[in-house]
């Protein structure tokens, strides 16, 4: 247990999971997720939260603060990308520790993750 026990790595995975402890800010991480590394514009990100604009740029850059996501000036708009290497970071921060080596408790999660990233993460085929 070890690892979490370290201040800094603990104090970051709580401004983290701060950060997406809103319902709000979820819905746009996982907007970001989706989007994959190209990212999308404030303004789209806003219309598919379904919110204002003022607002989802708050909540964006809440989640920039957190390391969640990255921004990028376009000309006038802000593209704004989700962090997979944060993301990935604070996943096995949460996991690393897992059960205290108990794999009877975390072996169920194994096919769970396998099947998030087959229906995420497979290219496309193309069809014959």
């Amino acid at each position: 247990m070890e690892y979490i026990n370290k201040p800094d790595e603990l104090q970051h995975a709580v401004k983290q999971l701060s950060a997406i402890a809103h319902a709000g800010r979820l819905v746009l991480l996982r907007l970001l997720i989706k989007a994959g590394p190209d990212g999308m514009p404030a303004t789209t990100l806003a219309n598919l939260a379904k919110t204002k604009l003022p607002t989802a740029s708050a909540q964006l850059l809440i989640l920039s603060n957190a390391g969640l996501t990255t921004s990028k000036r376009v000309g006038r708009q802000i593209i704004y990308r989700a962090d997979y290497e944060s993301m990935t970071g604070l996943l096995k921060y949460l996991m690393l520790d897992c059960c205290s080596a108990s794999h009877d408790i975390c072996m169920p999660l194994v096919p769970e993750l396998q099947s998030a990233i087959e229906s995420c993460c497979t290219p496309n085929q193309p069809s014959d």
